[in-house]
């Protein structure tokens, strides 16, 4: 069952704590993926503080070649200062054998790079996109965030994923019903060791549903086995005799002996069901 929608009142009282945070800040450069988060937290943050916030992309094997162009697009409808880097995830010691503290040890050779970037251009903070719908789930990466000092102002100022979209609509971004998007390297279980081949295999499997028109797309690798998650009302069409029949083929050309499709369907996060943590 869908939520009510989120009142106007809240919105604008939201709207100015967000407003406050920032401007507690004075000047930002935010870790920007073109998600909805981040999109967002560019935006308002642009709104706020002008020309004293900037936007920083990292391009790696992990990150899609549609997600780095639909980034730059939108930043600069935005109009905020978009920087790019370079960080590759799996030069990272610990990163390419993907043990559970895998988002920890990717975020902690990001962010210094970020606050560096921060100090060479004046700006007094560095950001990061979570929200309070982040705080359920295993979270690594939060806990590398919060020990280097970057700033969450969406979590402090209390929006969760609902309130961001329906406030990115009223701000016209395109990206308010995007789906939802996580680094590559959640497609693979703890444990299996991944590499930019197997990451090319996920990306190209994930882009041959989004040319089909599935919505929210993940193919979980599983060694020889691609397991593939989408929207629980989007199965039928992917039963489809035919196109069946092309995906099997497409898939095993690019290396996956076996494609299965989960019948729970998408899920943020299922790589993390087999995690006992007492976080």
């Amino acid at each position: 069952m869908s939520q009510p929608e989120v009142s106007q009142l809240n919105k604008t009282q939201s709207l100015h704590r967000l407003q406050s945070v920032l401007n507690g800040y004075g000047s930002v450069i935010i870790a920007y993926s073109g998600g909805v988060d981040s999109t967002f937290l560019c935006k308002f943050a642009y709104e706020t503080l002008g020309d004293k916030a900037v936007a920083l992309t990292a391009r790696s094997s992990t990150y899609p070649t549609r997600e780095l162009e639909a980034a730059r697009s939108i930043a600069r409808q935005i109009g905020i200062r978009h920087l790019e880097i370079d960080s590759e995830e799996l030069d990272i010691p610990g990163f390419a054998q993907n043990d559970r503290n895998r988002c920890f040890y990717c975020k902690q050779e990001l962010f210094p790079k970020l606050l560096g970037l921060a100090t060479e251009l004046d700006l007094k903070a560095v950001l990061e996109g979570s929200n309070l719908d982040d705080n359920g789930d295993y979270r690594p990466g939060l806990k590398a965030a919060e020990a280097l000092g970057i700033k969450s102002p969406l979590r402090q100022a209390g929006f969760d994923k609902q309130l961001i979209r329906e406030i990115s609509r009223d701000l016209n971004l395109s990206t308010w019903d995007k789906p939802s998007f996580a680094c590559q390297s959640s497609r693979f279980p703890y444990g299996e060791s991944i590499n930019s081949e197997k990451l090319r295999q996920v990306e190209q499997a994930e882009q041959f549903l989004f040319d089909r028109g599935f919505t929210q797309v993940r193919v979980r690798h599983h060694g020889q086995v691609a397991r593939i998650e989408i929207l629980t009302q989007e199965i039928p069409r992917l039963l489809d005799q035919g196109l069946e029949i092309e995906l099997y083929s497409y898939f095993k050309s690019l290396g996956f002996m076996y494609t299965t499709l989960d019948l729970a369907g998408y899920r943020t996060g299922s790589m993390n069901d087999a995690i006992v943590t007492s976080i």
